[in-house]
């Protein structure tokens, strides 16, 4: 499974920080940030086995810039 985020269309809202600690947080600049994924082209995306919590995550995106792909 993938988690993928669009990291210019984050708002910084902290929704995603606020339900998945595990997996996001607020960065410098303001937005989200993914912890540990890496830069694919513009997107951020993290290799993940379970989703956790990270589909209440995308659910609960504002902007729907999170996607959890299998």
């Amino acid at each position: 499974m993938r988690i993928i985020q669009e990291h210019e269309k984050c708002i910084g809202c902290g929704s995603c920080a606020a339900i998945c600690p595990k997996y996001w947080e607020i960065s410098d600049d303001g937005k989200a940030r993914l912890i540990g994924a890496k830069l694919n082209g513009v997107d951020f995306e993290l290799e993940i086995k379970k989703v956790e919590c990270n589909q209440e995550v995308a659910d609960a995106c504002p902007v729907q810039c999170i996607y959890v792909k299998s």
